[in-house]
């Protein structure tokens, strides 16, 4: 039998540690992000740690990158790491939206992520009118139809529906929406899939996306400008059924 060195008897393999890595860093950062770890507090020293989540420094120290990139933590040399406040967290982040869980009604970002679309996207349906091309338009058209398409499979119809708004930002030509997509799409999708999901049915929303549609394609800025506010009118009443 060939024998094994110390080496690679402990250290871990590198399909195992991304994956012991991934846990521990979704359990530290729900841990912050619930409050157990409080903003402007400590975190325990890295052997500490090493001993509570039964991992080793290594570990530990990736972790503490990824949540130091996150924004959930900050080094301090010669101290430790501290807790962030809330507002330094990325929360238009993939990975934060999802550990944050159900801690996301609690942020009301479900609402600031609507009033944030709520002063872009009507602005961005008038500047369509005057400025989408034809491949901009038929990017529109494509989204429109998967989201048609879908039937019951919400996340087939969520997935139309965050291209189709990405691709309104587009339309737009406006170089500061269009650095906004890469942005909030994250956020965009959580709060579409959520709004998608509170409803028996989709058939306004597809209703309202086509409106929207044909404004731009006849340049009508007034028309693309209701169709976007009743769009929203509608995402915020499916939003509200949440808490009913």
């Amino acid at each position: 039998m060939t024998e094994i060195s110390e080496q690679q008897q402990t250290t871990p393999s590198r399909a195992q540690r991304p994956r012991v890595q991934k846990n521990v860093t979704a359990m530290m950062a729900t841990e912050i992000l619930n409050g157990r770890y409080a903003q402007g507090t400590m975190l325990p020293r890295e052997n500490d740690l090493c001993e509570e989540y039964e991992v080793s420094r290594t570990v530990i120290r990736e972790t503490i990158k990824t949540l130091e990139s996150k924004g959930l933590v900050r080094g301090k040399p010669r101290i430790g790491t501290m807790v962030c406040d809330q507002d330094d967290w990325n929360l238009l982040d993939q990975q934060v939206l999802d550990w944050l869980g159900p801690r996301i009604v609690d942020l009301d970002l479900l609402l600031c992520v609507l009033e944030a679309r709520r002063a872009i996207e009507p602005v961005a349906a008038e500047l369509a009118t005057q400025r989408a091309s034809a491949m901009d338009i038929a990017a529109l058209e494509i989204a429109w139809n998967r989201m048609n398409e879908a039937g019951g499979d919400i996340e087939a119809f969520t997935q139309g529906d965050v291209d189709f708004h990405i691709a309104l930002l587009r339309a737009s030509h406006n170089q500061v929406f269009r650095q906004l997509c890469g942005i909030i799409e994250a956020a965009l999708r959580y709060t579409l899939y959520t709004s998608n999901d509170a409803v028996p049915s989709r058939e306004e929303a597809i209703s309202e996306h086509l409106e929207l549609i044909e404004a731009i394609r006849l340049r009508d800025k007034e028309r693309a400008r209701k169709s976007s506010h009743k769009m929203l009118d509608l995402a915020a009443r499916d939003l509200g059924m949440i808490n009913q």
